[in-house]
């Protein structure tokens, strides 16, 4: 496995110690298990969705939460009865927890169960003073002096 030295960053950059631990982390997270299988798909200038399979789950069973830019669905299935007897069983109806890191002002607007996929809907909503504006340039007025008037 790989690992990226960040120490030469550290030394001529102030304030990039959080991209420093958000890349380890996602390199940490991309060791684990890929259960369950998710999309993330750019649908406009400033909105995302993310897709995540979660079939035999109810809505119920699962859970999303945001908590300080970290988005994370979790999904918990009920005790199943043992009362059933199975031959095959391919269906892995276990419990899981994906967890997701927002870039700053990304906030979930929607989520939809439909055909087995968890849809998240997200937005980046940029606050007015972060939004880019014009400014007006005003053009200076010449004084024009009256006959008998004195110039201060």
């Amino acid at each position: 496995m790989r690992t990226i030295d960040f120490s030469p960053l550290y030394r001529s950059a102030v304030g990039f110690d959080r991209l420093a631990s958000l890349l380890d982390s996602a390199a940490a997270q991309d060791s684990q298990a890929g259960y369950p299988p998710y999309n993330i798909e750019r649908v406009g200038d400033d909105a995302y969705r993310i897709e995540i399979a979660v079939a035999g789950f109810r809505p119920d069973e699962l859970t999303i939460e945001v908590k300080e830019s970290l988005l994370t669905v979790t999904g918990r299935k009920a005790a199943n009865d043992d009362s059933r007897k199975f031959l095959h069983r391919g269906l892995a109806e276990r419990n899981f927890e994906r967890r997701f890191q927002l870039a700053d002002y990304v906030v979930v607007t929607d989520a939809n169960l439909s055909d087995g996929l968890l849809s998240i809907s997200l937005e980046r909503q940029l606050p007015e003073a972060l939004k880019p504006r014009t400014v007006k340039i005003n053009a200076a007025k010449a004084e024009t002096l009256i006959e008998g008037d004195k110039a201060a």
